[in-house]
C-alpha cells in the first residue's frame, strides 16, 4: 500500500509539480492554504508525512506547524516546510516550532523526495 502524503502550498503550480513528482511513490493529496490542510487531518485523514508552504493564507504554516504540535493525534506526522525565503531565522522558528525538515523554493523534486524517504522510514 503507498504512504499517503499531503501538499499544502497555495500556488498551484507547486501543488502540480508535487503531485505529478510524488504520485508515481506516493498517494499524494493537496490542499490550499492550512486551514484547509488541518480540515482534511481533522476529518480522520492521516498521512505519513506533511509538505507544506510557509506562507499561505488564512493560516500560514507557523500555525500550522503549532496546530500540529499541539495536537494530540497529529503531533507525530513528519513535516516538511517549503519556504521562498531562505534565511537562517526563518529554518530555525520552523524547525523550533516542530517541523523536521525545510526547503528552500525553488527546490530539487528530487532532493525532496529523498527526505520525505527518510522522513517516513524513519518513523
Amino acid at each position: 500500500m503507498k504512504k499517503k502524503i499531503l501538499v499544502i502550498d497555495d500556488e498551484l503550480s507547486i501543488r502540480v509539480l508535487l503531485e505529478n513528482f510524488l504520485s508515481k511513490t506516493f498517494e499524494v493529496t493537496t490542499r490550499n492554504d492550512g486551514m484547509e490542510g488541518m480540515k482534511y487531518l481533522e476529518d480522520g485523514n492521516i498521512p505519513d508525512l506533511v509538505v507544506a508552504d510557509i506562507q499561505m493564507p488564512n493560516m500560514d504554516g507557523y500555525d500550522f506547524i503549532q496546530n500540529i504540535r499541539s495536537s494530540g493525534y497529529f503531533k507525530n506526522i513528519p513535516l516538511i516546510m517549503l519556504s521562498g525565503i531562505e534565511s537562517s531565522q526563518e529554518k530555525v522558528k520552523c524547525l523550533k516550532l516542530g517541523a523536521n525538515d525545510y526547503m528552500v523554493k525553488p527546490f530539487n523534486p528530487e532532493e525532496l523526495l529523498i527526505r520525505i524517504e527518510l522522513l517516513i522510514n524513519r518513523k
